[in-house]
């Protein structure tokens, strides 16, 4: 098993898979005239049977059948944010992803009213600069999360600011998904319902405005600011830089 590709793992080896009766013909045929694009899929527990890694195993197949390369980041082990793990093996792992990336597709579970802690952790871990290299800036984002109680939207709220302030292109369609333990087959599969027809829609608008939005990133990024400064200095100071 690819260690960034659990998702293609099915349980019980179920043979009726729903991903792989998806009919995305039209769509498979844009994107094969294109370069693949990298996706990076993050979500928010540790927990053993965790529902936003089950709905994050979706939305990767889904995204694996339309032609993304997909990779899904195991927060397991990673650090909790502070001034000496930098050079951790998991900090490192997970900052190398984002760089590889042109989309991200977060998935948080809602708790106390707001994102887990497991999932703000991995966001910290992502700066803003890394020396010269912007590792999320300019990436198109789509954000989802799950509930364990009724229907509610605060955590997405959270994402759709994580994903501004991290200079990403956040998709506008969003999936939020109650009662999450009953959407869930014993398989770990998503049952049939509206919530799973919103998931498709989310993993297709997300292939969709990546492949768009991908050939002109550098265009789309290129700012004033940072102009002057490479003008100035030769190149892009990194923050620890602009500090001193």
């Amino acid at each position: 098993m690819h260690p960034y590709k659990p998702f293609r793992v099915v349980k019980n080896d179920a043979a009726d898979d729903w991903v792989s009766n998806l009919d995305f013909t039209a769509l498979q045929e844009y994107g094969s005239g294109h370069a693949p694009i990298n996706v990076l899929v993050l979500y928010g527990s540790l927990r053993e049977r965790s529902f936003s890694r089950l709905l994050a195993f979706e939305f990767a197949r889904i995204l694996d059948k339309l032609g993304a390369d997909v990779r899904v980041f195991d927060p397991t082990g990673l650090p909790m944010k502070d001034g000496v793990s930098e050079n951790h093996p998991k900090v490192q792992e997970l900052r190398e992803l984002s760089k590889w990336s042109h989309a991200h597709l977060w998935v948080s579970p809602e708790q106390h009213g707001n994102i887990t802690a497991v999932f703000k952790n991995q966001i910290d871990w992502i700066p803003l600069t890394l020396g010269s290299v912007r590792p999320t800036q300019g990436r198109t984002l789509a954000i989802a999360q799950v509930c364990g109680g009724s229907q509610s939207f605060n955590a997405v709220n959270t994402l759709r600011i994580l994903g501004r302030w991290m200079r990403m292109f956040t998709i506008a369609n969003q999936s939020s998904v109650p009662k999450a333990w009953t959407e869930f087959d014993a398989d770990d599969r998503m049952k049939p319902s509206d919530y799973r027809q919103r998931v498709v829609d989310v993993a297709e608008e997300l292939f969709k405005f990546t492949i768009l939005l991908r050939p002109q990133m550098e265009f789309l990024t290129d700012r004033h600011s940072e102009r002057e400064e490479k003008l100035k200095n030769g190149r892009l100071l990194s923050q620890a830089e602009k500090i001193q």
